[in-house]
């Protein structure tokens, strides 16, 4: 997939093929509704944030996973990464536009599942 892909309908006049298994479409589904990419998506809508923000932010994410999920999300046009020329080199993650449309409807299902949930019982 090329980076910064976004997979529209109107761009290519054709639609999406979504259950067949070579098609693009599958690819960003995965990695938007992987473990950690969810997460990140949610954790962008609201601000921009360096990656020790994330890590520290959600909660069970390794480095290496926080990682590579930005990596799939950044090559999806999902994220976008904005490098400092500092010493050392400062690295902000913030949604694309496709990335805030996406993230969207993520987070009204989050808010969703919360709202329905039971209270938890203290200990």
């Amino acid at each position: 997939m090329r980076e910064g892909a976004q997979l529209t309908q109107a761009e290519a006049g054709h639609r999406y093929e979504v259950f067949h298994t070579d098609c693009p479409a599958r690819e960003v589904v995965d990695h938007v509704t992987s473990r950690w990419g969810i997460w990140v998506l949610i954790s962008l809508r609201s601000n921009d944030l360096r990656f020790h923000e994330l890590r520290d932010g959600i909660q069970g994410i390794s480095e290496k996973m926080l990682a590579q999920t930005l990596r799939a999300l950044v090559q999806d046009g999902l994220v976008r990464r904005e490098v400092e020329p500092t010493t050392p080199p400062q690295v902000t993650y913030g949604l694309t536009e496709f990335g805030q449309d996406v993230s969207e409807p993520l987070t009204d299902l989050f808010d969703r599942i919360t709202q329905r949930l039971p209270p938890r019982n203290p200990g």
